[in-house]
């Protein structure tokens, strides 16, 4: 594991959709189609890498 990750860092289906402005059934139909920034499951949980979510953001600015 790297040291300068740490599970609390991950985010949750609640603050990916807070920080995208959208629902997070919006989040969750995204993940159905294969749209939207890559989550993965801890168990039972969707979560993801904030950083992930910042680039999947920047790559919607750059393509438009």
């Amino acid at each position: 594991m790297h040291p300068e990750l740490d599970i609390q860092d991950l985010w949750d289906a609640a603050r990916v959709a807070a920080y995208l402005g959208v629902p997070k059934q919006t989040l969750y139909a995204w993940r159905h189609t294969g749209n939207g920034p890559k989550g993965f499951r801890v168990g039972k949980h969707l979560r993801w890498h904030p950083h992930t979510v910042v680039e999947w953001t920047l790559a919607l600015e750059h393509d438009q």
